[in-house]
């Protein structure tokens, strides 16, 4: 117990430290991510299971949440969690001091467009090199495109044949909802 009160104590000289369901989390500005993944690892943490980001859009800002893992420490799990501005949303790379953050860093820059300063090698990871930039599809305010569902004409023919006898046609499918007082 030691050991882990050592880690809280110096944990919360550069953040906000908390407790959650057998979790610890552990909230610091941007300008001391470093100096505590650093610690992080000092006390077994040393990778980083998932990372990731929340858009907190009524706010204005993105959530990030680095869930650090330990073989060692009895705790197991931390949560390092930041804020940065939707409008300018920049963090310092940590990859490294944890090298397993590597793509998540380039998945989340391409999704959300947060710049991790420092990465070696932001560039697309699941999306088409010819992505339009600024746009970032995992962003709540991303416009998705509809388009229509293309099949072969028989096979439309018979989707469109099996809702009918199903009650599932727009003509029916209102009697149905009636029907049933929906």
């Amino acid at each position: 117990m030691e050991v882990l009160d050592e880690m809280l104590r110096e944990l919360s000289r550069v953040g906000r430290v908390s407790t959650r369901d057998n979790m610890v989390i552990v909230e610091v500005g941007a300008d001391k991510l470093r100096e505590a993944a650093s610690l992080l690892v000092k006390h077994g943490f040393d990778h980083v299971a998932s990372l990731t980001v929340v858009d907190l859009v009524k706010e204005g800002r993105f959530r990030i949440d680095y869930v650090a893992e330990s073989y060692d420490n009895p705790l197991r799990i931390v949560v390092l969690r930041t804020f940065v501005p939707r409008n300018e949303p920049k963090v310092p790379s940590l990859i490294d001091i944890w090298p397993s953050v590597e793509l998540q860093e380039r998945e989340n820059w391409e999704m959300f467009g947060i710049v991790f300063e420092g990465h070696p090698d932001l560039r697309h990871l699941l999306l088409p090199d010819d992505w339009p930039p600024g746009t970032y599809p995992l962003r709540k305010d991303f416009v998705v495109r509809e388009e229509p569902i293309m099949a072969p004409p028989e096979l439309q023919k018979r989707a469109e044949e099996v809702a009918r006898r199903a009650g599932l046609g727009s003509e029916a499918g209102g009697q149905q909802q009636q029907a049933h007082g929906h």
